[in-house]
């Protein structure tokens, strides 16, 4: 019989970023999200305008999020990721491992990514591995109505969401919501319009796995430089 050699990859703690004392931590990781935003939009050479043509986002949106006034919702990270043609965890560090066959990854308890939004806390799971064909995450959610969304949130792929504890109301677009109660789950394409909202007193605690964004094949790739010459291109055909 053939031997194979697996491979054991521990989570690391995450960093709280610089600190700021007297600002509470989803503050403090806000900014130091935002530094490092900017620092992956200059490295490449972009402005604010370029970004945001790649991106899709507003140019006001990536600047809030740059200044720290602004935590981004996961649809987009997910657009900042494909744009940048990125792995989606390198928006949180500069450098990390790429899953290859045969590994087998462990997180402890308290290792994960904390992204902190006024609805949702993500606890991104594996930040620090890249390359993965999903984003598995755990966290809150401290919405309680559909009101409490600008928009519906959509990203390519699909999702799998299972209820730790509390119940968990799913609305999608075109379709009566249904409440899911502890230990019940759903599967759904997560490109159609979609929020979640606590049903009960209590914060409903959910399992999170997303497939189909992280872009494992470019990865560690970074082709933008190409795409910024294109915009620039453009920008003085119409000069």
């Amino acid at each position: 019989m053939e031997n194979t050699q697996t491979t054991t990859i521990h989570a690391e703690p995450q960093e709280a970023g610089p600190s700021a004392p007297g600002l509470p931590p989803a503050e403090q990781q806000r900014i130091a999200f935002g530094q490092h935003l900017r620092k992956l939009r200059q490295e490449r050479g972009l402005t604010l305008t370029e970004c945001s043509q790649l991106t899709g986002l507003a140019i006001s949106t990536l600047s809030k999020a740059e200044r720290g006034l602004m935590a981004l919702t996961y649809d987009r990270l997910s657009q900042i990721a494909t744009g940048l043609q990125i792995d989606l965890n390198a928006l949180f560090r500069p450098e990390g491992e790429t899953f290859l066959p045969g590994s087998i990854a462990v997180a402890r308890r308290g290792e994960f990514q904390l992204q902190e939004t006024p609805n949702y806390s993500y606890e991104i799971l594996f930040s620090e591995i890249w390359g993965k064909a999903m984003t598995p995450m755990t966290g809150l959610v401290r919405a309680r109505s559909r009101m409490d969304f600008k928009e519906l949130i959509r990203h390519e792929g699909q999702e799998f969401v299972f209820v730790i504890s509390g119940q968990l109301t799913l609305h999608c677009e075109g379709r009566d919501p249904f409440t899911l109660a502890t230990g019940e789950s759903a599967y759904f394409d997560s490109g159609m319009g979609h929020v979640y909202t606590s049903a009960g007193d209590q914060d409903a605690r959910i399992l999170v796995v997303c497939f189909g964004q992280n872009l494992p094949e470019i990865s560690q790739a970074d082709p933008t430089p190409d795409r910024r010459d294109e915009l620039r291109e453009g920008r003085q055909d119409r000069l």
